[in-house]
C-alpha cells in the first residue's frame, strides 16, 4: 500500500469512528495507529498523527499529546518524540460539540396548531433532526424559524419538540410539542404505546396472511454501521409491527401498518427481512425489481418511477393521541404524497 492510500485509508477510518461517535453520544473519539516493523520513520509523534488524522489540526494534536490524552507503546511522551517502528499509537481526543440548531425560513406544512403542540405533514427528503451531515436543512430548523415568528406576535415563549421521528425519504405526520409540559405528556404518551401510528406502505411480494404481526428485535447491522437489521434479542430492541393488506398486484402489495414499537427504520427493517422490501427504498434493497420479468416495458417503467420517487413509498397517513392538556383524543389523516400516489396509479394500471 502507497503512503497516499494509507492516509486515505486512516481517513476514511478516522471520519467512520467520529459519525459513530456522534451517533453514540461518545463525548471523544478514539483511534490506534500501529506503526509497520522494519519502517524507518523518523518523523515527530505530532507531525505523524498530523498526517494520519487529515481532519485535525496540529495544533489540537499537539494540546491532547501535552494533556496526556495520546500515548506511545502505553507512555506519555512529548509532541517531539521521534516515531519508531512497531511503535503503538493510542489517541483520545475530546469531540468537539455539535453546532447548535440555528433556525431558517423553511417551508412548514402545519396540520394543526394550538398553544400546546402542532400537528406537521413532514415531505420525503426533509431530514427530521439536525445530526452528522445534515445541520441545516432540517425540519427542527424551519420548526425553530416558525416558532420564533410566534413569539414575536405574541411575546410567548415557545420551544418546539420533537415527539418523534420519520425517516429522511418517509413523508406524513408528526406532533411536535411547544412546551415542556406537553413534550413531557406526549413523550409518556408514545413512550408506553398508546398513541395511534398508521402507515401506508406499497412492499414486493405477497404476505401469507392478509392480516398479521412481525416481531423481530431491532440493532445496528453487524455488516453495516450505518443500517439496521432484525438481530439478536440481546443485541437489540424489541419491535412489533402490525399489518393489513389494502390491495393485491402483480408482485406487489399495498399494506396499511400499525406501530407497536417505534425503533429506527423498523417497517423497513421488518419488510426487508421478511423479502418484502418497501418498494423503491434504496437502502434495504427496495429499488430494483425483486419479483416478476425485469425486461422490456415492466422494466422501463419500475426504472421510471424508482427515478421520480427517489426514495421508498412508505407514507405515515394516521397519527392518534391525547391531547396533553385537555385529554381530548385526536386523530388526524393525511393524504398520500404526489409522487407515492402516481406510483400507485401506475401498479393498479398495469400490475393487475
Amino acid at each position: 500500500m502507497s503512503d497516499t492510500e494509507a492516509k486515505e485509508q486512516a481517513g476514511r477510518s478516522q471520519d467512520k469512528d467520529d459519525i459513530e461517535a456522534a451517533q453514540s453520544g461518545e463525548k471523544h473519539t478514539h483511534h490506534r495507529f500501529e506503526v509497520p516493523s522494519g519502517q524507518e520513520v523518523e518523523i515527530r509523534l505530532d507531525k505523524y498523527l498530523s498526517r494520519k488524522m487529515r481532519n485535525t489540526s496540529r495544533t489540537r494534536i499537539k494540546d491532547a499529546i501535552e494533556e496526556g490524552l495520546i500515548t506511545v507503546n502505553g507512555e506519555q511522551e512529548k509532541p517531539s518524540y521521534t516515531i519508531e517502528a512497531d511503535d503503538v499509537i493510542d489517541v483520545t481526543i475530546p469531540k468537539p460539540p455539535p453546532p447548535k440548531a440555528k433556525p431558517e425560513k423553511l417551508p412548514i406544512n402545519v396540520v394543526y396548531e394550538d398553544d400546546d403542540l402542532m400537528v406537521v405533514h413532514k415531505e420525503a427528503g426533509m431530514v427530521v433532526h439536525p445530526g452528522v451531515g445534515n445541520w441545516t436543512g432540517t425540519l427542527v430548523n424551519g420548526l425553530m424559524h416558525y416558532c420564533d415568528s410566534l413569539a414575536e406576535t405574541d411575546d410567548s415563549n415557545i420551544r418546539p419538540g420533537l415527539v418523534h421521528r420519520l425517516d429522511k425519504d418517509t413523508s406524513g405526520l408528526l406532533v411536535v410539542a411547544k412546551t415542556d409540559h406537553a413534550l413531557s405528556k406526549l413523550g409518556n404518551y408514545f413512550k408506553y404505546k398508546k398513541a395511534e401510528r398508521r402507515y401506508w406502505a406499497l412492499i414486493w411480494g405477497h404476505p401469507s396472511y392478509k392480516r398479521g404481526k412481525i416481531f423481530g428485535p431491532i440493532g445496528r447491522s453487524p455488516r453495516d454501521r450505518k443500517k439496521f437489521a432484525v438481530v439478536k434479542p440481546e443485541n437489540g430492541k424489541e419491535a412489533v409491527t402490525h399489518y393489513k393488506v389494502l390491495e393485491y398486484f402483480d408482485h406487489l402489495t399495498l399494506v396499511e401498518l400499525r406501530l407497536e414499537t417505534g425503533r429506527t427504520h423498523q417497517i423497513r427493517v421488518h419488510f426487508s427481512h421478511n423479502e418484502m422490501p418497501v418498494f423503491g427504498d434504496p437502502v434495504y434493497g427496495g429499488d430494483s425489481v425483486r419479483y416478476g420479468p425485469n425486461t422490456g416495458p415492466r422494466k422501463q417503467m419500475f426504472d421510471r418511477l424508482f427515478k421520480q420517487l427517489g426514495g421508498q413509498c412508505l407514507h405515515a397517513r394516521t397519527l392518534g393521541f391525547e391531547h396533553p392538556r385537555t385529554g381530548e383524543m385526536m386523530r388526524f389523516e393525511s393524504e398520500l404524497p404526489k409522487k407515492f400516489q402516481i406510483t400507485l396509479d401506475e401498479v393498479r394500471k398495469n400490475c393487475k
